[in-house]
């Protein structure tokens, strides 16, 4: 069963990638875990999005990362 985790509709916050069934943008999620913010702090200030959802978008960009570019160490000379 596929089940859709990320919307794209010009009519919801302008476009911008948001979690399916709100309108919280998903780079939001992004921002708070690059601030430092724990998953739970994201979720208190977003409670229209669940907890699946926020971990199944991290887990898909965890995938598309690895497909996308390795993440490989830096070569040191």
């Amino acid at each position: 069963m596929t089940c859709t985790l990320v919307i794209v509709d010009p009519d919801i916050q302008s476009g911008a990638p948001v979690f399916a069934g709100t309108r919280v943008p998903v780079h939001n999620l992004f921002d708070y875990l690059e601030e430092g913010d724990a998953l739970d702090v994201f979720l208190a200030q977003f409670p229209s999005v669940t907890r699946e959802q926020a971990i199944a978008v991290l887990e898909q960009a965890g995938v598309a990362l690895m497909a996308d570019a390795p993440l490989t160490p830096a070569a040191t000379g």
